[in-house]
């Protein structure tokens, strides 16, 4: 799903990259586990 950048209120940030999601639920996964949801 495409988020856009500019109105997305739930964002991280890894590895000097910042992450947008629409869900809260998305973004507490990610959070838990960056390293598994980017090409690292």
């Amino acid at each position: 799903m495409k988020v856009d950048e500019w109105t997305a209120t739930l964002i991280s940030e890894h590895a000097g990259q910042r992450y947008f999601f629409c869900s809260r639920r998305c973004k507490e996964r990610f959070d838990a586990a960056p390293e598994e949801w980017v090409g690292e």
